[in-house]
């Protein structure tokens, strides 16, 4: 039988990879509070965008087609974040009535948020969730511990259709779809004063705007999330891969190249002017300007600049080539993903609920309820979630970003300490193309041997 089997091979990559040499940081170390973990995590769960409208129960649809089981119940235990729960509660209600056949068994809804679901899944796969919320950058540590079911294959190709293509991906590893995409609402994009900032295409325009107007502008360079926005933007490569257990096999990178040259000659430009300030929060940040950060503040930032507040993509620069780019970056996302069972009948059930929960009319409804941004791609085309600025920001970034995959634990700490060399004075516009071709190289040769951790 397919999970049985699954199970057993996934009980022996498990023994494999305490074993090997190879294991890698991902699979033991959490990111700093810069990953995508984080961001998507802790910030939506207190601070979600807000919304105007009213409590509503999550909309009756019809259950995807899966094999109901033949007799029995049971207990059935689901993680979400703690300002999901009752919206979650009641969805699982509208999919009782939807579907008799599984009206008995017994759901329970806990506030686990997606960092601490990933990571009490991880210690005790056993005493976890049967259904969790997580972040996609915790995916390959999921499946290496055995806390992840493959997509179950009646489910495969809705997934696939009906949700946008990054969100998909996120939920993917090697080859195989391991978990239902929830949110599309993860990433960063431009914040700003209107009254200040006339053109918020261009970053040259942006900054020039807020030093004449005596207002910052805050990017946090140090940050290897923030960071790549520069280094991607200007065609710069850096990504692991993995194989279907979750260890790393390689890594991509092209950071020391006349592409990573003309990002890190921008991250150092920009930290010349007088209006630059490092960081990502609008609750530490002081005469705004412009900030580049996420759906998580849009609440503060429509307290902050009023009738002032607008949102946008991140601005195209001009490179010391003379050439061009958009920034880039990272894109971030929820998954929802089941964990493996001994009772097929059990994992019927699972399978139907998370679809259920990830399908589009009840993204929706959890937007209008929470302010989730969803990965449903009807959803996204609804008229509350075009007339969301924040998210219409964010959507139109994302086709810039790729989604963030699998990185190791140390390559945070790394991507902070080159920030820090521009931000310290170390690297200036005064330092030469050779001593910065060297920087970009020690980064890229590090990044590099952590695959043979």
């Amino acid at each position: 039988m397919r999970k049985k089997l699954l199970a057993l091979v996934l009980s022996l990559v498990l023994a494999a990879s305490l074993l090997a040499a190879c294991q890698t940081k991902p699979a033991e170390t959490e990111a700093p509070a810069t990953t995508q973990e984080n961001k998507e995590t802790d910030a939506p769960e207190t601070d979600a965008p807000e919304t105007d409208a009213p409590e509503t129960d999550a909309p009756e649809t019809d259950a995807p087609e899966t094999d109901a089981p033949t007799g029995g119940a049971g207990e059935i235990k689901v993680w979400v974040a703690d300002n999901v729960v009752d919206f979650t509660k009641k969805a699982i209600e509208d999919f009782k009535a939807a579907n008799p056949d599984y009206a008995d068994w017994n759901y329970t809804v806990e506030a686990v948020g997606e960092g601490d679901a990933a990571t009490n899944m991880i210690t005790d796969v056993t005493a976890g969730a049967d259904i969790y919320s997580f972040a996609q950058d915790q995916l390959s540590r999921l499946v290496i511990a055995g806390a992840l079911e493959v997509m179950a294959p009646e489910n495969e190709e809705a997934v696939k259709t009906e949700n946008d293509a990054a969100s998909v991906g996120a939920a993917t590893l090697g080859d195989t779809l391991y978990a239902y995409p929830m949110t599309s609402d993860n990433g960063y994009f431009l914040y700003y004063d209107k009254s200040v900032v006339t053109d918020p295409s261009s970053l040259e325009k942006i900054v020039s705007d807020c030093e004449a107007g005596g207002k910052n502008f805050y990017f946090e360079i140090n940050s290897g999330w923030y960071q790549t926005a520069f280094f991607f933007g200007a065609g710069a490569e850096l990504t692991y891969d993995c194989d279907d257990s979750g260890n790393l096999v390689s890594c991509n990178s092209t950071y020391a190249s006349d592409a990573g040259l003309v990002a890190l000659k921008e991250m150092i430009e920009l930290k010349a002017s007088p209006a630059f300030q490092n960081g990502s929060s609008l609750s530490s940040a002081t005469d705004v300007g412009a900030i580049v950060d996420g759906t998580w503040d849009s609440g503060a930032a429509k307290d902050l600049f009023g009738d002032n507040y607008a949102c946008a993509k991140l601005p195209e620069f001009e490179g010391a080539d003379g050439k061009t780019y958009q920034l880039g970056g990272f894109g971030g996302f929820k998954l929802l993903g089941v964990k493996p069972q001994e009772d097929e009948e059990k994992l019927a059930v699972c399978d139907a609920l998370a679809a259920y929960l990830t399908s589009g009319d009840v993204q929706l409804a959890r937007y209008k309820e929470v302010g989730w941004g969803p990965s449903n791609i009807a959803a996204q085309n609804s008229e509350e979630v075009k007339s969301d600025e924040a998210l219409s920001a964010l959507a139109e970034q994302l086709q810039f970003t790729i989604p963030q995959g699998q990185y190791p634990g140390d390559y945070w700490s790394l991507a902070t300490s080159l920030g820090d060399s521009i931000i310290s004075g170390e690297l200036t516009t005064a330092s030469s193309d050779e001593d910065l071709q060297k920087a970009l190289q020690n980064f890229e040769d590090t990044c590099k041997s952590y695959v043979n951790q």
